[in-house]
């Protein structure tokens, strides 16, 4: 039997019997269980068909968390323009929070035993209109609101990354002065030297710590032939966030990682969590002592969402 089985029989003996303390103390005992999530770019499309019948099912197959991606209502329009193009060639239509307002939103979300505590925004919205952003996040619950990514025309040259380190500065300042936190998801580019210089080294080293949070995707650092492990062995406190991803097989990028075209060159290497060959325990377990918090699967656009979510989930819930 695992820990969360454990558990769930734990309250049925307590509730049965009046075995009160007992139940407390087994709920103590696994205090440090993950609430593993999902980042709902795994299933856009199954989102947009049907949103409220997508969440019911995430939650029933035992995830806790959800990270939303934009743009939103809040968003700039310029963000909701490129959205609309790309999500055209996508095949699908919806993103943010799905026609929900954010007080409908944490209603589903409350019905379901859900939270959502990290977003990812476009980098305009956040210079333009994080009060708005603020509001509702404060309603939903969200505590980190973050990037996916540096736009390819701010990553050309050293000079565009410093000025990238002082804009992220500036961003995570008015973040916490709004009662939330920035943080940058790195999709792989960055991490060989330009100019002489590691650029994504750069940005962890020039930006501040308290005001600047990162966001490991393990499967697209490794494409960029970076070890997850070591990264967060390195940097105790600056990655709350993970993006858990499994890879058919080792490989990194044919290119530099910069482009588009580099990444969707991996996408048929995605795998469900614990049917590839990447150590997720072992990343696991050193993004826990170097202090992350949240753990968010993700396997983009996957066909089958319900398959490779619950087959995720069984894997992920044996490392606890």
């Amino acid at each position: 039997m695992n820990r969360r089985k454990f558990i769930q029989s734990s309250a049925l003996i307590a509730a049965g019997t009046g075995l009160v303390p007992f139940w407390a103390e087994s709920k103590q005992l696994f205090k440090d269980e993950i609430p593993y999530g999902v980042a709902l770019f795994t299933l856009p499309k199954s989102l947009s068909e049907d949103f409220e019948g997508t969440i019911k099912m995430i939650a029933e197959i035992g995830y806790k968390e959800l990270e939303f991606f934009g743009p939103y209502s809040y968003s700039t329009q310029q963000a909701k323009d490129d959205w609309a193009r790309t999500a055209g060639m996508l095949g699908f239509s919806g993103s943010g929070y799905f026609s929900k307002s954010p007080k409908e939103l944490k209603s589903l979300l409350d019905e379901h035993g859900l939270s959502a505590p990290s977003i990812h925004v476009e980098l305009p919205t956040l210079q333009e209109n994080m009060g708005a952003l603020a509001e509702a996040a404060h309603v939903i619950g969200h505590k980190y609101v973050g990037i996916a990514m540096i736009p390819e025309n701010m990553r050309q040259s050293m000079d565009d990354y410093k000025k990238t380190a002082d804009l992220f500065n500036k961003i995570g300042q008015e973040a916490k002065s709004n009662g939330l936190t920035f943080f940058y998801h790195n999709h792989g580019y960055g991490h060989s030297p330009k100019e002489g210089v590691v650029p994504f080294q750069y940005i962890l080293e020039s930006t501040d710590p308290e005001l600047v949070k990162m966001q490991l995707d393990v499967f697209w650092f490794t494409a960029a032939g970076v070890d997850p492990k070591e990264m967060l062995e390195k940097n105790p406190g600056r990655f709350p966030l993970l993006h858990l991803k499994d890879m058919r097989e080792k490989k990194t990028f044919a290119g530099s990682g910069e482009s588009m075209q580099d990444w969707m060159g991996l996408f048929p290497y995605l795998a469900d969590a614990g049917a590839g060959v990447l150590p997720l325990e072992e990343i696991i377990k050193s993004a826990k002592k170097s202090g992350a918090k949240h753990f968010f699967l993700e396997k983009d656009l996957t066909p089958d969402p319900q398959s490779a979510l619950s087959n995720s989930f069984k894997f992920l819930s044996k490392i606890g």
